[in-house]
């Protein structure tokens, strides 16, 4: 193999050639220095290359680097805001299910305008990749495909008999092979609508409206108390017996939660809500200043009610119409009530009923029934212990 030329015979031989005169060929200035004409071709092509290197601004490492982490971060900026207008649209849609994944996989695939990838696009909708490659390999469950059984036998069920309830529809589905509880029947109908042509019986409208309130809502369903004595509340509750209902109103101290006065009776007069008052406050002593809060029941805006309030300087408040938040801690000492004695039989007479709800109130509700928010202390406890100074009932 013969020996490469030397660097500076080469550089000789490209200066002549680039300096000849006119009519004279490359090949004769080849043939001049003994050198092959495709060499000297090759020469003068790579002292092109490395003029046009000298000339070129030199561009020091770390300006490239930075160059370069530029443009990648124009790039990866670019891909998340395309992934940000995607989800947008993709979201504003009424009719689709809003799940990502279908949008992860249009934005990663390769005939996409923008591609982008998996990776970016579950990084800005803050999914993880494991879930949504499993999905990718089988889109459709088995639960969904399940569910999707059962609700095609419902529908056929219901198409069939427009008329069955969920009940009678679970039952043509399992008939049909597709079993279920009554509670998933009853949820795959409420999510489609497929609803008994007969449907539920409306309750009937009342003719007389609810009077204008007699005090405003001082309360605004923030049912705190520092201190006893400074926010009741009272409501109305009645319950069947063998000899007619039997109509409760009680008193509840919010401090403590303790049932402070109560009044039973079996008609639902003005005289039972004051006869309620009038207890809580012979059992409470000093009442001055204490607001008591209600619904807008006649009961509470009768005139007789509302003298008692003035009489021992007590500030009256009611909530809205049909707004059982306004009360809600009130009526949820009712729900624990119908849990506890209402609903456990069937009462024969009054005075069996009157007696459970007073025994339960005294006993179990105010010194064996431990509450969260008191500490699990029942509220005799929680009386006794915060507020021992107070000249309370025992």
């Amino acid at each position: 193999m013969p020996k490469p030329y030397p660097q500076e015979f080469r550089e000789d031989v490209v200066r002549v050639a680039r300096n000849r005169e006119p009519g004279v060929t490359l090949e004769q200035v080849a043939a001049d220095f003994g050198v092959h004409p495709a060499s000297l071709t090759k020469w003068l092509r790579h002292a092109k290359a490395e003029d046009s290197t000298a000339t070129r601004p030199a561009t020091a490492p770390s300006e490239s680097a930075d160059l370069r982490e530029a443009r990648k971060r124009i790039r990866m900026l670019e891909q998340e805001n395309e992934v940000l207008r995607k989800a947008a649209a993709y979201l504003s849609q009424a009719n689709l299910p809003k799940m990502m994944y279908p949008l992860v996989r249009e934005l990663a695939a390769a005939d996409a305008p923008a591609r982008v990838p998996v990776a970016v696009t579950c990084r800005v909708l803050g999914l993880a990749r494991q879930p949504y490659y499993r999905w990718l390999a089988c889109p459709v469950t088995d639960t969904e495909l399940t569910e999707a059984h059962r609700a095609n036998a419902l529908f056929d069920a219901h198409r069939d008999d427009p008329e069955f309830g969920h009940r009678f529809l679970v039952d043509e589905a399992r008939a049909a092979g597709q079993v279920m509880a009554e509670r998933t029947g009853w949820r795959i109908c409420r999510d489609n609508g497929w609803w008994s042509v007969f449907g539920k019986r409306k309750g009937r409208a009342k003719n007389a409206k609810a009077g204008p309130p007699v005090h405003d809502d001082r309360v605004r369903r923030d049912f705190t108390a520092q201190a006893p004595n400074r926010l009741w509340l009272t409501d109305i509750t009645e319950h069947p017996t063998g000899e007619g209902k039997l109509y409760l109103c009680a008193v509840k101290d919010v401090y403590s939660g303790r049932i402070v006065g109560y009044s039973i009776d079996s008609r639902m007069k003005s005289r039972l809500a004051v006869a309620a008052l009038e207890s809580a406050v012979a059992r409470r002593g000093q009442v001055t200043g204490c607001i008591v809060h209600s619904d807008r029941g006649s009961q509470f805006r009768a005139r007789k009610y509302v003298s008692v309030l003035a009489r021992h300087r007590m500030i009256g408040s009611m909530g809205r119409v049909g707004a059982a938040g306004d009360n809600a801690a009130m009526e949820s000492f009712f729900a624990l009530l119908q849990k506890n004695v209402l609903d456990r039989r069937p009462w024969p007479t009054r005075n069996e009923l009157r007696i459970a709800i007073v025994t339960w109130i005294e006993r179990t509700y105010h010194r064996r029934r431990r509450q969260i928010r008191l500490g699990r202390l029942t509220p005799v406890e929680y009386e006794t212990i915060m507020a021992p100074h107070a000249a309370l009932a025992a």
